[in-house]
């Protein structure tokens, strides 16, 4: 393996990262600054292929210590087998970056109690799950930093998103409550909260919502993952210490707070 560029950076050297959701989008770009300053990262994905792909990419560009495994987040049996695999690799996590998601889209009136069901569990349960799992180790090295990914739509809502957008509130409630129980453990436990990115599930969205989404943003544009990725960094590295159930809002002016 190369060796790493140690003008790069820095600042999560020796650390050990895992990014959910990593392979593509936002969990990309956090992965590869992850990487880019000197972290071992395991990035998961429900794609085994393109989890294990993206993995090597990163390592090659870097030289670091990567992993890449499938894992489907909202099933405790491989969440568990995953993420044992991920600390037999790189050792230890010291960092969790909670990003994978789903997105639909139906108005409350046509949403069926699968589709209801099927964004609390990935998006909600996915969070717990990968949180509950790491952190008996987390507690026991007392350190520890957990980013939870959410959305501007946890604060404002949106029409045809209620499921989508009680997901990520529940995120940020989860979020509070948890950084409340470990922050004494020196464990941080926030969460981002990002505006609309030029991603995959973006595209996805209609055109007509997509434009009137637009026209809401006073920047006028949507977002780039590359501008996501620096506020995931300064909540894992130690210039993140005194954020505590935090949620950084790095959204376009969509929701100022």
């Amino acid at each position: 393996m190369a060796k790493r560029d140690t003008k790069t950076g820095s600042k999560l050297d020796g650390r050990v990262a895992i990014v959910t959701g990593g392979a593509r989008g936002i969990g990309f770009a956090i992965a590869d600054l992850f990487c880019r300053e000197g972290a071992a990262v395991t990035i998961v994905d429900q794609q085994s292929k393109e989890a294990k792909s993206a993995a090597a990419k990163l390592a090659g560009k870097y030289g670091v210590n990567t992993f890449g495994v499938g894992c489907d987040v909202s099933s405790e049996k491989e969440v568990e087998k995953a993420f044992a695999q991920a600390a037999e690799s790189l050792g230890p996590a010291a960092i969790l970056v909670n990003n994978a998601g789903i997105n639909t889209q139906s108005p409350v009136v046509d949403m069926s109690v699968a589709q209801w069901d099927e964004m609390m569990r990935v998006n909600l349960r996915g969070v717990f799950l990968c949180c509950r799992q790491l952190l008996p180790g987390m507690i026991g090295r007392r350190y520890g930093r957990i980013v939870n990914i959410s959305s501007q739509l946890a604060h404002k809502g949106a029409p045809t998103m209620a499921h989508y957008a009680a997901s990520k509130a529940g995120v940020l409630a989860f979020t509070r409550s948890l950084a409340h129980e470990v922050a004494r453990d020196n464990i941080t436990v926030n969460a981002i909260c990002p505006g609309p990115v030029d991603t995959v599930p973006w595209r996805l969205v209609p055109l007509k919502w997509r434009r009137r989404k637009l026209a809401e943003l006073p920047l006028g544009r949507v977002g780039r993952v590359e501008e996501i990725a620096p506020t995931a960094l300064l909540l894992a590295s130690d210039e993140g210490s005194f954020y505590i159930g935090a949620s950084l809002n790095p959204n376009g002016g969509d929701v100022m707070m």
